[in-house]
């Protein structure tokens, strides 16, 4: 049996998943650790390092907790220099950069005993003629190319620089662009290793509510603006999620909670409300599944 834990995008919503792990070690306790392969994208990125390197959901937890605010910090003078984020991205990455390297330190994925596969993705393919953006999936199996030789730290912010909030990072973007839910990415990586009996936990950040009244709407870029992208990135997502249930079936598990209201991936106001909204999950369904499959 291969257990896979995979975690979607979301920036400051990966504090969810966090928490509902952490609520669900007090029924089993280290259960974290029993996982093969850890799969992440952007947040998600962020805490399948962590949990790769040991790290437990409390832990991390209180990391999203206690350095939100630095991580998204702002200021007018930034929103003047950018005119909030039309002509520059909204945040910088520095701070999110020297919080991993406290915690990573200079790690390489070759480090890693636990298995990893985190999405990005490339601007520029250079070993393609002519060159090409393309989703890029890092990860220290055996086959990973020259991937184990790149630290974790800068993997895990290539896959968080989530175009506007962040600028781009070596080349390459939030790995949401591709693979925001990177259930299905894990699952082929593991079928491709042979590993065929698969259990697979699928935890997202949270359902934004989103919607469009656009009947009959002819629009063109400036009308459908973020929309489109939203809707790009929250649909790739649920197709992630439909492919892995019908494969899966009974051997897979998703938990994607609706949020009330609109919660952005920089909303470190909403820490409490996003750790309540964690705390009111109902776990006796993953509980269940869990015990039945592990």
């Amino acid at each position: 049996m291969y257990k896979i834990l995979s975690i979607d995008g979301g920036g400051i919503r990966g504090i969810i998943p966090a928490r509902v792990l952490e609520r669900l070690e007090i029924h089993f306790p280290g259960i974290v650790q029993q996982f093969d392969l850890f799969a992440g994208t952007s947040t998600g990125a962020v805490l399948s390092a962590g949990f790769a390197l040991g790290y437990t959901p409390r832990f991390l937890r209180q990391m999203y907790k206690g350095f939100g605010e630095e991580v998204f910090a702002d200021s007018i003078w930034d929103d003047i220099a950018d005119l909030k984020y039309i002509f520059g991205a909204d945040y910088s990455l520095d701070n999110l950069k020297a919080l991993l390297e406290r915690v990573i330190g200079q790690k390489t994925l070759g480090d890693l005993t636990k298995k990893v596969l985190i999405a990005t993705h490339d601007l520029k393919d250079e070993t393609r003629d002519p060159p090409r953006w393309k989703p890029k999936f890092f990860h220290n199996f055996p086959d990973s190319k020259g991937d184990i030789e790149h630290t974790v730290v800068d993997v895990v912010l290539r896959s968080a620089a989530a175009p506007i909030y962040f600028p781009t990072y070596q080349g390459y973007i939030d790995g949401g662009v591709s693979a925001i839910n990177p259930s299905m990415c894990a699952l082929s990586q593991a079928f491709h290793e042979g590993f065929l009996d698969v259990r697979l936990l699928s935890l997202g950040t949270g359902k934004n509510p989103r919607w469009l009244d656009a009947q009959d709407a002819d629009w063109g870029v400036a009308q459908w603006g973020l929309d489109l992208v939203n809707m790009v990135m929250d649909g790739g997502g649920e197709v992630a999620d439909y492919q892995c249930r019908q494969i899966l079936k009974d051997q897979y598990f998703r938990m994607q909670p609706k949020l009330p209201s609109p919660i952005g991936m920089d909303a470190w106001q909403s820490i409490d409300q996003l750790l309540d909204i964690a705390d009111e999950i109902d776990l006796d369904p993953i509980v269940t599944w869990l015990t039945n499959s592990f």
